[in-house]
């Protein structure tokens, strides 16, 4: 059973290693079937050799600060396969390729590294990887401590003699000569002025052509407000704040950011907030520029109290209540195609046809194992025993440190840090590895017959190079091998 939150392992192909996911959501298609929407992380295989010579120098300096125990050469080969790097890269992925759980961590200084060799399916990451920018940045903050990161607080300078009462503003007074009635009837009457005021004005006509919608829009909160900052500013004296709210030039109309924006405004919002969530320096850069930072948010508060906002909190209720939580995937065991088969006897036994019999596992070393498997280019004839397979398959590398996998580290950092595949390597890279052409037998096997041939000159052409060098000009004739030479000079030279 897999659950959203779990990490697993994904086959995206029968020869390479699983990838390894995190499960975010698990939604039904259209035709029954169930996908995964998953986070993706990255193993050192997949990352450019300057960024895994930036992991190498990270680890170090983890070993240094935490007092690890030195590991051997094999336990850092080893550990190498269990490091992860996160990412913020999504994608979907069918839920039938699901092959098994893992357990990924974040590394804690208090970790023993080695202790992550003797748990299976166990992985840690301390980095997080940019596939679009191809960076590694650390994944929790650090408090960096000296004068560079901390602020030096000065000697005392000189007293403040400022009075603080001052340099406050006052905005209500409980303790006034109002009471609590008288104060209501003014905030009544403030509503009645915001009211007959979007009356008087054409925009607001527009917007709320009804009277409902006119009083509902003059008891916002914008309208009370400006009611007892009257109040404030008239010493609490009924008949000036009854002045100040109707002015010689008519009422005083107060509107706030919920009618300052138009519908298709709000539409755009609404959209923006879907795609980004709340982020409001994108929602104003990409959907609303005309409109101020401090705008969309005062909005989007006000937004948060319509029942827009509640339908749409139902409407995503519903729909994560509609959601798979968790989804059974039964175990596969369907053979894998690189299995070295035998015609008319029992899988993986020695010497599988267009096999040599002897071969070893080309990570332990063992001759014996209940089934082989094919690994690497076909012509190279490598495999691996059964349980060096599951390593394979899983931990993305070999037991032990191979020719190959050196050879593989050097062409990822000389083609543009980017990983070659086995079977583009070329014929004189494969016979410079000593595991695959250590005896003469697999030497034959790998060689490719080819017709040889030899260029023999007559000694007047040989002369004629030197004779007629003023002539021919080779050095100039080779920058341009289009170009016909005058053989009839040549040739009167000669005469």
């Amino acid at each position: 059973m897999y659950r959203v939150g779990d990490y697993v392992y994904f086959e995206n192909s029968s020869s390479n290693p699983y990838l390894i996911r995190r499960i975010e959501e698990l939604n039904k298609t259209a035709n029954g079937n169930v996908e995964a929407k998953v986070v993706c992380l990255f193993r050192r295989r997949d990352i450019s050799g300057n960024l895994n010579t930036l992991a190498d120098s990270n680890a170090r300096e983890f070993e240094e600060e935490s007092k690890q125990p030195t590991p051997s050469e094999q336990q850092k080969h080893q550990l190498k396969h269990r490091e992860l790097f996160l990412s913020r890269q999504f994608e979907s992925l069918p839920a039938t390729h699901i092959r098994g759980k893992c357990n990924v961590t974040l590394l804690n200084e208090t970790d023993v590294l080695a202790g992550y060799l003797d748990k299976e399916d166990c992985f840690f990451y301390s980095l997080v990887f940019d596939p679009v920018q191809k960076t590694l940045l650390a994944d929790q903050g650090e408090i960096r401590v000296g004068s560079k990161y901390q602020a030096e607080i000065p000697d005392k300078l000189a007293d403040d003699n400022r009075i603080q009462e001052k340099l406050e503003t006052k905005v209500w007074d409980p303790i006034n000569q109002l009471k609590d009635p008288q104060i209501d009837q003014f905030l009544v009457v403030a509503r009645a002025v915001g009211t007959f005021a979007r009356a008087l004005d054409c925009s607001s006509s527009i917007r709320q052509p009804s009277l409902h919608m006119s009083a509902a829009a003059a008891s916002r909160d914008i309208t009370l407000f400006h009611a007892m900052d009257t109040l404030q500013k008239n010493d609490y004296d009924l008949a000036k704040a009854m002045s100040t709210l109707v002015p010689q030039g008519g009422p005083v109309l107060c509107r706030d950011e919920m009618e300052e924006w138009s519908a298709s405004e709000a539409m755009l919002f609404e959209e923006a907030l879907e795609k980004y969530g709340k982020d409001f320096n994108d929602i104003r850069q990409d959907f609303l520029p005309w409109k101020s930072l401090a705008s969309v948010v005062q909005f989007y508060y006000m937004w948060k109290t319509t029942d827009r906002y509640i339908q749409q909190k139902r409407l995503k209720a519903a729909e994560a209540d509609s959601k798979l939580k968790q989804v059974y995937i039964p175990t596969y065991t369907k053979p894998n195609p690189n299995q070295i088969m035998v015609p008319g006897s029992k899988p993986g036994m020695n010497g599988a046809t267009g096999f040599q019999k002897g071969l070893s596992c080309e990570s332990c070393h063992t001759a014996q194992s209940p089934q082989w498997y094919a690994w690497g280019p076909p012509n190279m004839q490598c495999r691996l025993c059964a349980s060096c397979w599951i390593y394979w398959k899983k931990y993305g590398g070999l037991k032990t440190p191979t020719q190959l996998e050196e050879k593989r580290e050097t062409l990822t950092q000389q083609d543009n840090d980017e990983l070659r595949p086995r079977g583009h390597m070329t014929r004189q890279e494969v016979q410079g590895m000593s595991p695959f052409t250590r005896n003469e037998g697999r030497a034959k096997l790998l060689a490719k017959n080819r017709q040889t041939f030899i260029l023999q000159t007559t000694k007047l052409t040989r002369v004629a190079r030197r004779v007629c060098e003023d002539l021919l000009q080779p050095r100039r004739a080779a920058r341009r091998p289009y170009a016909s030479i005058n053989a009839n000079a040549k040739t009167i030279f000669q005469v």
